[in-house]
């Protein structure tokens, strides 16, 4: 059968009170080829009670001794004793601060404390070797504690460590500070026992005398558990450690026991009870370790898309199987809701094994009538209905949130149109921002599209509005207005009208090239249907033309010989572009040679 290991660490203190506790809670859980071995010292030259002279030491050593193939993941230093509390100690010459501490106490004048320290980095870097807590000093304080025999301190780190000769474990790390006598009952959730052979449990004990064993036992389910001759049943706190066979640690107990007929295959709790006719004992750290070959499926929304107007969302997760001991099987279903509703469906693709994780993306759709400042909520392992379908280590990690705004599109304003110069071929030249005049903005919160698609994603705006050639006629641009946190929209119409010609004062048809024919430009190629009449200074036409027809100076009206130039003077014109947006021009043009 595989095998599950029970490990339980417990702070113990001498004799009970209700007046100050915390009540244990899991505090770490580790998943995998875990395990976990315990040592520490006491700082009691001797058994406390015994009647000695009252002193305590101010540093004490301990040996760790692991395999090489016992590679440390954490290690944690709980220390505790008489008092109020010294917070700050060391460890190996380092410095440590309390990071967490704990109380209780018999009395008001008969109080105890506990602290707790990470310690990993440097039991990490030093490895197997001695430690010695130092700067611990309860001196000043110890007197009134030992006429009743309370007088106590000591340390204890619990080092986690992986193997990959263990079976897959499930580890977890409770703390607290509770109390007996006479009697304590502390249940242990979060448990997943899938098999109990080698089932065990250990602690650590403070303030446990070998001489007292009144009434004293530790039960694991109701039956009472024992490890003789170092732990018999009616004396579990005698100052021995288990691991090294030790049985001079001075009101202090580190101690394993077997109890694989204590706990059941499907059990998800056990509960821990403890009795004492008149020790004082306090619970500060309690260390499960189980074989438990699950997945741990959880999940996060890494990114999302959402587009101008669509109700659409595209949305990037990831699942992981990081915190199990057990592959997460391939087609894991994965739901996504929006205010409980369910608004899509995906599931994983390949079995993700331990500690890896597999990326994806769906696109859901969000109710019409939905707020468009909205969570999305994603649930891996739900089929749909808010249920799990695989059995995990933790059930309770399963979901995720993302908050996400639609981008509504608000409603577009039209603007005037833009009317540009034609030149040619229907394309000019536009500013662009000219057609937002009367508009409060700066250039830099606006920005021009050809598209309203373009405008809703962000995407190819016009690089230089000042100075735009249209591509067609009419050319509708869209402009985005970004005025934090929304934006507006405009559109307006790029438009052509015929640039009005521009007509020379003179020209000279004398055959150089230069000028030699009354050249109105923007007007052969624009006004097509344009009708030119020229006449003399007597109000005789002597010539009359249009887009075939342009004048060189020559007469092809009235009396004068058809064909002959005519004199050198100033001539009258009027033109008449046959177009709506103009009137006939009319002037004087010089001729000469």
């Amino acid at each position: 059968m595989k095998k599950i290991h029970y490990i339980l660490c417990f702070l113990l203190f001498g004799a009970s009170s209700q007046l100050m506790a915390q009540d244990i809670s899991l505090f770490q859980q580790f998943n995998g080829h875990y395990d976990y071995t315990a040592f520490g010292n006491t700082l009691n030259a001797i058994e406390n009670g015994s009647g000695g002279n009252c002193s305590i030491l101010t540093s004490s050593s301990a040996d760790l001794n692991l395999n090489a193939n016992q590679n440390i993941v954490a290690a944690y230093l709980y220390w505790a004793g008489s008092g109020n509390g010294d917070f700050d100690i060391a460890l190996n010459g380092t410095p440590i601060t309390a990071q967490r501490t704990f109380n209780d106490a018999l009395d008001p004048t008969r109080v105890f404390f506990a602290a707790f320290a990470d310690v990993t980095d440097i039991i990490t870097n030093q490895g197997s070797t001695t430690y010695t807590i130092s700067d611990f000093d309860l001196s000043a304080i110890i007197n009134p504690f030992c006429p009743t025999g309370t007088n106590f301190g000591g340390w204890a780190i619990t080092v986690i460590y992986q193997d990959d000769s263990l079976p897959l474990n499930q580890l977890n790390v409770y703390d607290g500070l509770q109390s007996v006598p006479t009697f304590l009952s502390i249940t242990l959730d979060n448990l997943n026992v899938l098999d109990n052979e080698d089932a065990k449990i250990g602690f650590v004990a403070w303030e446990g005398d070998a001489g007292l064993a009144v009434n004293e036992q530790l039960t694991i389910n109701g039956n009472v558990i024992s490890n003789f001759p170092l732990n018999p049943a009616n004396n579990a706190f005698n100052g021995t450690n288990s691991f090294t066979g030790a049985s001079d640690l001075y009101n202090m107990d580190i101690d394993v026991y077997n109890i694989q007929d204590n706990i059941s295959i499907g059990d998800t709790s056990a509960t821990i009870e403890l009795t004492s006719g008149q020790d004082f004992v306090m619970i500060n750290n309690i260390i499960t370790v189980l074989n438990s070959q699950l997945p741990d499926a959880s999940i996060s929304i890494d990114d999302y898309i959402v587009n101008c107007g669509d109700n659409s969302v595209e949305l990037f997760y990831t699942v992981y199987n990081t915190n199990s001991t057990d592959t997460l099987p391939a087609n894991t279903l994965i739901a996504f809701y929006v205010d409980g509703i369910l608004i899509g469906q995906s599931q994983t693709t390949n079995a993700i094994t331990i500690g890896a994780s597999e990326s994806g993306s769906i696109i859901v759709s969000v109710p019409d009538d939905i707020d468009p400042n909205l969570t999305i909520i994603a649930i891996v392992d739900d089929d749909g209905n808010m249920t799990g379908t695989i059995t995990e280590i933790n059930e309770d990690n399963n979901i995720t949130f993302e908050d996400i705004e639609l981008l509504v599109i608000p409603d577009i304003v039209t603007l005037p149109n833009l009317i540009g110069c034609n030149e040619g071929f229907e394309i000019s030249t536009y500013n662009l921002y000219d057609a937002l005049e009367g508009q409060d903005f700066n250039e830099e919160n606006i920005t021009f599209y050809q598209s309203l698609e373009d405008l809703e994603t962000g995407s190819s705006p016009i690089l230089i509005p000042s100075d735009f050639n249209n591509t067609s006629s009419p050319e509708t641009i869209y402009v985005r207005l970004t005025s934090p946190p929304c934006y507006e929209v405009f559109q307006f119409d790029l438009t052509i009208e015929n640039c009005p010609p521009f007509i020379p004062d003179g020209f000279s048809p004398n055959g150089d090239t230069l000028n030699d024919w009354f050249n109105i430009e923007g007007l052969y190629n624009i006004f097509t249907e344009h009708n030119l009449i020229i006449y003399n200074r007597y109000g005789d036409i002597v010539f009359e033309g249009n887009n075939d027809k342009p004048w060189y100076g020559k007469i092809n009206r009235g009396l004068n010989k058809q064909g002959s130039k005519a004199p050198v003077g100033t001539y009258y014109y009027i033109l008449n572009l046959n177009d709506p947006n103009y009137q006939p021009i009319v002037g004087w043009v010089y001729l000469n040679y």
